[in-house]
């Protein structure tokens, strides 16, 4: 059996979307039940140097678009990373979902032989499409959907492994 683009993709990242919203609802009523501000675990990091609970859903955002988009040969939308809040975080995820979505499995597996360059500050990265999903886009995305979780959890909120998996 082989698995098509789309397959490795899209349904992983749409997945992976649908536990971490259900997550960061549950950040929502645990900081009402606890009385905590929103804010400090908005801003919650594991470690100095690294980014944010809203920076983390805002790449594995910007991953799961930019992934779509570059296998389907589209322009990716462009989101203005503002969010400030639970629910404008959950409005992300929901417009990140409706265009990943709107990307067909056509469109996604017609560009199994593309080249994808990824241009950075100071490098650049080249990647046959396959190679791309499979050692950059993916492993990316769930480094920063892993981090959310993280975050949270390391904060107190009482999630486990299923909920960061969600049901089979």
């Amino acid at each position: 059996m082989s698995l098509s683009l789309y397959q490795t993709s899209i349904p992983q990242f749409v997945r992976m979307f649908g536990n971490l919203s259900a997550i960061l609802d549950k950040a929502v009523a645990y900081a009402e039940e606890r009385k905590i501000d929103p804010s400090v675990l908005l801003n919650a990091r594991l470690a100095p140097d690294m980014h944010p609970l809203t920076r983390q859903v805002q790449i594995a955002s910007d991953v799961a678009k930019g992934c779509a988009a570059r296998l389907a040969g589209v322009e990716p939308p462009s989101f203005a990373d503002n969010e400030s809040n639970f629910a404008e975080l959950q409005a992300r995820i929901g417009k990140t979902l409706d265009f990943i979505k709107s990307v067909t499995p056509e469109q996604i597996n017609a560009g199994e032989g593309r080249d994808i360059l990824l241009k950075f500050p100071n490098s650049e990265f080249s990647f046959k499409a396959p190679d791309y999903v499979l050692h950059f886009a993916l492993p990316n995305f769930y480094f920063h959907v892993t981090t959310a979780y993280a975050i949270l959890r390391h904060n107190g909120l009482g999630i486990g492994k299923m909920d960061y998996m969600g049901a089979a």
